[in-house]
């Protein structure tokens, strides 16, 4: 191991010791000072307590990237079947109302934003998908009321002469049996409807990747057990959706499109219904008069 750490320090020294100022900059701020020399200048890969800050920060930057795009084939899907079935509007609230509640938290603790990046960006996607499923519901207005709400109660918890730090922190506390609560009405549906309808499965194994990634930054680097507790509920109820998503996998997306797709198309549909008028015709009062 010496000798291999050798090599590989006689290497990387001379890229480490002249890095472009913008990126040593940048290490820098992710890894502390001393993780930085310790880590990069000195290349010393037996700091086993800057690896695993390397390692945090790393997974929470992967983190952040995906979840720009985690929640796009979900919005693509509903905009291309122009449909919201299999996908439970109250589960996005209360997924949407945690995430809000935990950006403001994080915000005014002054955590790392690398821990928790993926909170708005998320949130500003579940905010899109709502406002979809409630305007392909048939509810428009409802859809301007609830942004509206939430712009509002942003604006509330971010005001600190408003919401107190230890009121906030109750408030994180409820964020935590939200963000659970949230995953309880999709696994309803899905068992409901027998099928994941328009729901994502790029989205359901991102979320359990994720949740699971964010139980390790969280220990590396947040001294906080109510975000802790909260990225280990969720990555139990994300894996229950992941499971969901496999046994339901090459079945029908819903018990109401099995049925529709058991009902007689074109030809077929034609000669039902014409056999069904003929019966008709032959068991009615004028006929059996005529016979």
């Amino acid at each position: 191991m010496e000798s291999l750490e050798k090599t590989l320090r006689s290497v990387l020294q001379p890229l480490t010791h002249n890095l472009p100022p913008p990126v040593r900059n940048t290490a820098t701020q992710l890894l502390g000072e001393s993780c930085y020399r310790s880590l990069v200048h000195t290349v010393n890969l037996t700091d086993t307590v800057c690896l695993k800050l390397a390692v945090s920060k790393g997974l929470g930057i992967g983190i952040i990237g995906a979840s720009s795009i985690v929640k796009i084939p979900q919005l693509l899907k509903l905009l291309n079947s122009q449909s919201a079935e299999g996908i439970s509007f109250l589960s996005y609230l209360l997924e949407t109302a945690s995430y809000l509640i935990t950006l403001m938290y994080n915000i005014r603790n002054g955590f790392p934003f690398s821990t928790y990046g993926e909170v708005a960006l998320i949130a500003v996607q579940n905010i899109a998908i709502s406002v979809l499923i409630l305007q392909y519901s048939g509810k428009t207005p409802a859809a301007a009321a609830f942004v509206a709400g939430l712009a509002a109660a942003g604006y509330v918890m971010y005001d600190q002469s408003i919401v107190s730090a230890s009121t906030l922190q109750y408030l994180q506390g409820g964020a935590g049996l939200l963000g659970v609560a949230s995953k309880l009405p999709q696994i309803i549906t899905i068992f409901a409807e027998g099928g994941t309808g328009q729901l994502s499965a790029f989205a359901v194994f991102n979320y359990l990747a994720g949740s699971l990634a964010r139980v390790f930054t969280t220990l590396q680097e947040v001294d906080d057990n109510l975000i802790l507790y909260g990225f280990m509920a969720a990555f139990v109820l994300n894996a229950i959706l992941a499971a969901q998503m496999v046994y339901y996998w090459n079945s029908p997306k819903s018990k109401d499109t099995a049925q529709a797709k058991l009902q007689p198309k074109g030809k077929d549909a034609i000669a039902q219904s014409t056999g069904v008028q003929k019966s008709k015709g032959k068991n009615s009062p004028s006929t059996r008069r005529r016979g």
